[in-house]
């Protein structure tokens, strides 16, 4: 999982950070609103844990504004603010969860879990939605099937995997971990390199068609139309 941590306090980010890396969690992190956004649009997280009490943008605001961007990733509200009220506020800004201080770790680790798990979920399970079509490239909500213009693109089940969670989030880039996570799910013993080969294969299905895949170093991998 690669999270990012948005937390004023130094100290509490330090410590979270150093914990939730033991545990296997990759964690990037920003101390302010600005910069957690910036981070947020540059690269998307697999979940976000989001302080509200920030300097330059609070939480409420980073989140209203990354949802209005069309970021859909996972969001756990960690604050001080306990009341009823606060959690209202957070949930209908866009949050998915929401944990007070002070807190349990394991209880974090548990909820960030579920949070990963429904978003993967959510990514292959969603074939009506509405973004799950770029120029001539499109998504049949019934079928299943994927059609440049009016003919069927023939593809494997992992090329499918693949398209389908570029196109959740086209013109963005999805970092090759969560592809591998999607394309590969449960396969340990598979390589990270192996996202390239099905990268590779349908690239070379997608050529001349007005559809790129293109490769973002250090970031993965986005889909767009030729002319954008």
């Amino acid at each position: 999982m690669q999270l990012l941590l948005v937390e004023d306090d130094s100290a509490m980010r330090t410590t979270l950070q150093r914990t939730l890396m033991r545990r296997g969690i990759q964690v990037s992190t920003a101390a302010d609103g600005p910069e957690a956004l910036s981070q947020w649009l540059a690269r998307e997280p697999d979940a976000v844990v989001l302080d509200l009490s920030l300097p330059g943008l609070d939480g409420l605001q980073v989140l209203e504004q990354a949802r209005s961007h069309g970021l859909r990733t996972p969001v756990l509200i960690l604050t001080a603010r306990g009341t009823v009220g606060d959690r209202v506020l957070g949930l209908n800004a866009g949050a998915d969860d929401y944990l007070a201080k002070p807190f349990d770790l394991d209880e974090l680790e548990a909820r960030l879990r579920a949070l990963q798990r429904r978003s993967l979920d959510s990514f292959t399970t969603r074939p009506d939605a509405e973004s799950m079509s770029l120029g001539p490239l499109r998504l049949d909500k019934q079928s299943g099937a994927f059609y440049l213009h009016d003919s069927v693109l023939e593809l494997t089940p992992r090329e499918q995997a693949l398209l389908r969670a570029l196109l959740a989030r086209p013109g963005h880039a999805v970092a090759k971990e969560r592809l591998f996570s999607l394309v590969f799910p449960g396969e340990s013993d598979v390589q990270y390199e192996a996202v390239e080969v099905v990268v590779y294969r349908l690239r070379k299905k997608l050529a001349g068609t007005g559809v790129e895949l293109v490769t973002l170093r250090g970031l993965g991998y986005l889909i767009k139309t030729a002319s954008a």
